[in-house]
């Protein structure tokens, strides 16, 4: 039975699910159809983060072309522009085991690619979530729907492995960025 979230809120991930090793961090949303004209693909990504918060290079940052960070312990499966059926639009692999020690949380974001050129935003976008799967069993372990909090954001860090002495957590963040993916990519230290 997956444990859903709230925003802000964290709980145990490797403490209450002993031997967890690898999961799978499935993300998904819906578009509201509009006049606009204009096709919505957004985006999922994940930053590796050190103790300051910051990627080490850009090998730390894992989207559709850059599809694992340099040791593949972080792995995006693959684009998809539509975001059409249900379930998950696109997933992340990890190896919490061969993260490098120097990453103390992996951030989860969802982008809208080319937002400013088709004006579009999160205000469009409905039922967007985050889920985390024992890769394993197929298990979903953890869900955080995100809700209609925003409006005019192009890119939202949607949670957070990170970790806790020797164990895991997950946190539901929900941040907005209305500056999309450049401003994501500036914050966690990157050009």
């Amino acid at each position: 039975m997956a444990i859903n979230l709230s925003k802000g809120q964290k709980v145990d991930l490797t403490k209450t699910n002993p031997g967890l090793k690898k999961v799978l961090v499935g993300l998904g949303w819906d578009t509201n159809k509009y006049d606009g004209g204009k096709d919505f693909d957004l985006d999922a990504s994940a930053f590796c983060l050190n103790d300051a918060g910051k990627a080490a290079s850009d090998k730390d940052f894992i989207f559709f072309n850059n599809n694992q960070n340099a040791n593949g312990s972080v792995v995006h499966t693959g684009d998809n522009r539509t975001g059409d059926g249900d379930g998950d639009d696109e997933q992340l692999k990890v190896d919490l085991a061969s993260i490098p020690a120097e990453v103390q949380k992996v951030s989860f974001c969802i982008t809208i690619h080319e937002a400013q050129e088709r004006n579009q935003n999160f205000g469009q976008v409905s039922n967007a979530f985050v889920r985390i799967v024992n890769e394993e069993t197929n298990e979903e372990i953890i869900r955080y729907d995100l809700g209609e909090d925003f409006s005019v954001e192009t890119a939202i860090v949607v949670g957070e492995l990170y970790r806790h002495g020797a164990e895991w957590k997950f946190s539901a963040v929900g941040s907005g960025y209305q500056n999309g993916l450049a401003g994501l990519v500036k914050d966690f230290g990157l050009n």
